[in-house]
């Protein structure tokens, strides 16, 4: 979510959730790097973690993503059955698959 959401943050939040997560320091690395308290570390990431949960929440840009990707996941699987079926050259076969792809992406646009 800090991928999505991460310009929502303060620049010491984003600053502070990069090296945690990103670049794997621990709360005493960024401590050190930030010349802040292990403490003022550990409350800004959880203060950042519950934003960016309350931003997906609200958003549900997340949530989108992964149904994009499950209907994109959904069209290559038709095209492949649609490829397969050229293969074999059984044009019944291409035809109904071609309109079920068509069908498909009606409706993913709507």
């Amino acid at each position: 979510m800090l991928d999505l959401y991460g310009n929502l943050l303060t620049k010491k939040q984003k600053d502070v959730m990069e090296q945690y997560y990103n670049e794997d320091l621990s709360l005493s690395e960024i401590s050190e790097n930030l010349e802040i308290s292990r403490q003022a570390i550990y409350d800004t990431i959880k203060r950042s973690e519950k934003l960016l949960y309350q931003y997906e929440e609200q958003l549900k840009f997340n949530d989108l993503i992964l149904q994009k990707k499950h209907d994109f996941k959904n069209l290559i699987n038709g095209l492949e059955n649609l490829k397969t079926s050229i293969m074999s050259k059984d044009e019944a076969k291409m035809l109904t698959k071609i309109n079920e792809l068509i069908d498909y992406c009606k409706e993913l646009s709507e």
